[in-house]
């Protein structure tokens, strides 16, 4: 467990605060993550990296010469969001575009894609990239739904000195799809970890059993096997990793792989030689020459008891870029020629906070909406363990405290902007953009969504009708289907808000105030939260985990219909009559 902390909500923060301070001619803090501290030359591409916090040296321990230029980071076990993944992104191009490369998890997804795009946008051209080498967690024939592991080093590297070889944007990003399609990881682990202030581990495994197919978000094992020997788990490692050659390698005699043993957090060094020797031998005698293998801990997962194996199977293009030298403070290989330390010049005083100028009537809807957050806060704060231990049947069991985050960070940025005499858009615009960045993952992507759609149908000088709630509610549902491909069907939180928005459309359509009509479609989602149990998920983290979560709700559905129901009474005062 994790035994030194302060603050559990402060965890993520104080680590990348202490992590800066102990490296300061490798890297420096900007907002959003870490960049590089030495200057990077003019127009080379920028490979950004990133993911939740608790698997260090992942990922800001890998920003440096010839690895990442920056990483953005998230809290913990939650993807960062957007805008800080965008602010990060920012701070270290020089004008050859950037490259953001993660994990291939739902909440970085969909961080990651909005600050391509929002970034492309202003025109800086950026790609991306989601790392699949997870063998464990989808079939051949669905490899892209697959989560990145300790595959991810390998991609990162390959990228990084691509990129510092000075190849341009394009290249760099093949050559990042190539290593990614032809690396593969596999993974076994004793017992799950233990998030700081929590008093038990996210799974758990018998006694004299081990989980076979781990994640590295405190997920369980896709199945159970009894605890081997040392050389037995080599041989489990090494069996399944060879058991799937990616396209292009025909057999693995004569062939040349970068290989990983990784550990997850608390094998110790000793424990992993053990192993890697016999991993060594099994590799040798079916004929794979290893190249600059790497043994220790390199993406963790806080205190997991674990050990998961990659290769990387290379090609004479991708050998040097995996043999290259690299300087970064937990990953170092060769010799690196110093770069000048970056030199920021003097910082901008920050001007008096403004708002947008507001009409009476939407700075009252403000002050609503404020009330609205704040119960929507009290309610998180209330179920948060019970959504966590929902979370953790077939998830990593981090949706309360990613809900608590989000729905104090919107409701204080609320609170911030009632001060100032926001409109309603204007308020629900900055607490969205503040549950992204303090929630991260994906719910944390969709709450955003949720209420910056919300916040641009009602605006700032129009005085809130039922019916605008409802068209309101009805473009958040729109955008969170969009942004998420969720469908209804799939166990997220859309099989709720679907019937919520189409009972609260109904009933306004059909002339009742907000409250009621606001109290017909809570019930409509509160049935439709319980109904979430008897499905299947078939997206996010719980998909790889299906079968263990039938006879459980979605944690993401069951907290949307609990906020609905707790918020309707805010509503009859203002708005019955409307």
């Amino acid at each position: 467990m994790t035994r030194l902390s302060n603050d559990p909500a402060a965890f993520a923060d104080e680590a990348l605060e202490g992590f800066v301070a102990a490296h300061p001619r490798r890297v420096r803090q900007v907002p959003g993550g870490v960049v590089r501290a030495t200057r990077t030359a003019p127009g080379q591409v920028a490979v950004v990296v990133g993911g939740g916090s608790g698997h260090y040296p992942a990922f800001s321990g890998l920003v440096g010469q010839g690895l990442a230029h920056g990483a953005a980071v998230g809290n913990v076990f939650a993807s960062p969001s957007a805008h800080q993944v965008r602010q990060v992104a920012r701070a270290a191009e020089t004008g050859g575009g950037v490259l953001l490369a993660y994990g291939n998890y739902a909440g970085d997804v969909l961080h990651f894609g909005q600050a391509a795009a929002r970034l492309t946008a202003e025109g800086v051209p950026t790609r991306t990239l989601g790392v699949t080498d997870d063998m464990s967690s989808a079939s051949p024939d669905e490899a892209h739904k697959r989560r990145g592991v300790a595959g991810d080093l390998v991609v990162f590297k390959a990228a990084s000195a691509a990129a510092e070889a000075g190849l341009p944007l394009d290249e760099v990003t093949r050559i990042a799809e190539l290593a990614n399609a032809r690396t593969r990881s596999f993974g076994v682990a004793f017992s799950g970890c233990t998030l700081p202030g929590a008093d038990h581990p996210l799974f758990s495994v018998p006694e004299g059993r081990m989980a076979v197919g781990l994640g590295i978000h405190g997920e369980p094992g896709m199945g159970e096997q009894p605890v081997p020997t040392a050389d037995e788990a080599a041989e489990l490692l090494v069996a399944t990793v060879l058991g799937e050659l990616p396209e292009g390698v025909g057999s693995p005699r004569g062939e040349r792989a970068a290989v990983i043993l990784n550990g997850l957090g608390s094998v110790k060094y000793e424990e992993l030689f053990v192993v890697y020797r016999r991993v060594a031998q099994l590799l040798a005698e079916a004929g794979v020459e290893t190249v600059d293998p790497e043994v220790g801990e390199l993406v963790t997962s806080f205190d997991m008891a674990g050990v998961s194996l990659t290769l990387c199977w290379l090609t004479d293009e991708l050998e040097p870029l995996w043999t290259a030298p690299a300087d970064a403070p937990a990953y170092r290989k060769g010799s690196v020629e110093a770069a000048d330390l970056f030199a920021p010049g003097p910082s901008a005083e920050t001007a008096e906070e403004t708002v947008p100028s507001a009409t009476d009537a939407s700075r009252e809807a403000a002050r609503t909406a404020l009330t609205a957050l704040r119960v929507l806060k009290e309610t998180v704060d209330v179920h948060a363990e019970e959504l966590g231990r929902i979370d953790a049947v077939a998830g990593d069991g981090d949706h309360g405290i990613g809900m608590q985050r989000g729905s104090t960070g919107a409701y204080e940025a609320a609170a911030r902007a009632v001060a100032l005499g926001a409109g309603a858009e204007t308020l629900l615009h900055r607490a969205a953009d503040a549950w992204a960045d303090r929630a991260g993952g994906t719910s944390g992507a969709l709450w955003g969504c949720m209420l910056r759609a919300l916040g641009s149908t009602l605006g700032d000088t129009e005085r809130p009708t039922a019916p605008l709630v409802a068209t309101g509610v009805a473009r958040a549902t729109a955008g969170v289907m969009e942004l998420g491909k969720a469908e209804v069907g799939d166990k997220t939180m859309v099989d709720v808000l679907v019937p919520f928005s189409y009972a609260l459309t109904a009933a306004t359509e059909a002339g009742q105030p907000l409250a009621t009509a606001w109290d017909t479609a809570a019930h409509s989602a509160s049935a439709a939260a319980e109904a979430t149990a008897d499905l299947l998920p078939r997206m996010g983290r719980a998909r790889p985990h299906a079968g263990k979560s039938l006879g459980t709700p979605d944690a993401g559905a069951h907290s949307l219909a609990l906020i609905v129901r707790a918020v309707h009474d805010v509503f009859v005062p203002t708005l019955e009559n409307h």
